[in-house]
């Protein structure tokens, strides 16, 4: 598979990891939109949220399980978690990848 992220949980290119577990990476975003930016993503493939079913959405609800004590280690109190679906809408990996965005004032989104 030719999926960026794929490879990171691999192994196959490096990060600089803040959370893992059996199910979940999550780990700094290369390219920052906020003085804290972390990416946190299943272990297993999905393509975006529409991709999410019945099946897979015990991955993504431990995602939001592990959202709040990934924040917590990272000094954040009041954060923003966004996901986006699809090139329009703004994703540029075709894996789903939530972002957990804060240490500033991120105000209303627009």
């Amino acid at each position: 598979m030719d999926c960026l992220f794929c490879k990171i949980v691999n192994g196959e290119i490096p990060n600089k990891t803040v959370y893992e577990d059996d199910r979940v990476l999550a780990f700094y975003d290369i390219d920052p939109k906020a003085p804290v930016h972390v990416l946190v993503i299943p272990k297993v493939h999905l393509s975006g949220a529409a991709a999410v079913t019945v099946d897979t959405a015990a991955d993504v609800a431990h995602i939001f399980e592990v959202i709040p004590q990934i924040a917590k280690s990272l000094d954040l109190t009041d954060f923003r978690v966004v996901t986006n679906n699809g090139p329009d809408a703004g994703q540029t990996v075709g894996h789903l990848h939530f972002h957990i965005l804060g240490g500033r004032v991120l105000g209303e989104m627009g």
